[in-house]
């Protein structure tokens, strides 16, 4: 039987300090190791995404709530930072502050999710306000970045202030010079009303120019977009790239092939993962990290 990252005894102690030493989260920010640089040696950059929660998409296949049990989440999490090829996480504080908690950050890469208040299937989703890290709290936490999810869609009228907050923490991460990664993604509703996303190359495009241009400066702006179906896509910037897993199908190889095309054009430096590596079909969470740490090394 394999022996649990997450055992009963750790697990035990993190709740503990949740209930009775709340300032040890402040003190795990503060002595956290920081990684001399975003980029891995190879130039490239792995993280894992886990901010779903906290914007209520908890969803993975059938399961409705697969990502609500927090303790099969964070033991995900620890396997999946625990192989080398991993940069770091992608996260929304309350999971960041336990990872820092399970002492599982060091020497990795940390980006804090900022806006998370458009609600999964909420009638305002659009309009996703930003509840969780700014700028000042990133720069305080001592962490690399943070990122912002912007959906356009033209027909709603939840995309004009969302655009506005995401350009205005475009330009205060930049002020400290840390990196804002925009994931564009252009949406439209259907004859029901249900929000679905445009993957069509035009779409796309517009889109990543429509982030390309947010904020007073582009100097640490990165782009998170979905592996394009044509890579000419991704000719529309020369901004960093890192490709988005989205929700995980049931051809786990077919997910590792679309990321490895895109990978391969020059302004692509990575993978952000969360759903597709945390809950594969077959449950191996390493094994799973270890094909998508593969596909990157062979592209460069």
């Amino acid at each position: 039987m394999t022996v649990p990252y997450l055992t009963d005894d750790r697990w035990a102690e993190l709740l503990r300090m949740r209930a009775k030493d709340p300032a040890a989260v402040e003190r795990a920010y503060a002595k956290r190791v920081r990684r001399a640089s975003v980029l891995s040696d190879r130039e490239t950059l792995f993280l894992v995404a886990a901010d779903h929660p906290a914007r209520g998409a908890l969803g993975v296949g059938s399961d409705r709530t697969a990502m609500a049990d927090r303790r099969a989440l964070l033991e995900r999490l620890l396997i999946a930072l625990a192989n080398p090829a991993v940069d770091g996480v992608l996260g929304s504080p309350d999971v960041v502050e336990e990872l820092l908690l399970l002492d599982a950050l060091d020497d990795k890469v940390v980006i804090g999710s900022m806006n998370r208040g458009g609600l999964a299937g909420a009638e305002w989703e659009i309009d996703d306000r930003f509840t969780g890290y700014d700028a000042d709290a990133l720069v305080r936490c001592r962490l690399d970045g943070g990122k912002m999810l912007l959906r356009l869609v033209d027909s709603d009228p939840g995309t004009v202030p969302t655009l506005h907050a995401c350009a205005q923490a475009v330009s205060e991460l930049a002020a400290h010079g840390l990196m804002a990664m925009v994931e564009p993604l252009p949406y439209h509703r259907d004859d029901s009303g249900a929000l679905v996303m445009s993957k069509d190359a035009p779409s796309l495009a517009r889109a990543i120019t429509v982030a390309s241009g947010l904020g007073v400066t582009s100097a640490y702006t990165w782009l998170k977009i979905p592996a394009p179906e044509d890579s000419s896509v991704l000719d529309a910037t020369t901004l960093p790239v890192v490709v988005l897993g989205g929700a995980p199908s049931e051809d786990a190889a077919a997910d590792l092939a679309a990321w490895g095309d895109a990978l391969h054009h020059d302004v692509v430096r990575g993978l952000v993962v969360g759903r597709t590596l945390l809950y594969p079909p077959d449950g191996d969470v390493a094994a799973a990290v270890d094909a998508a740490a593969r596909v990157l090394k062979a592209s460069r």
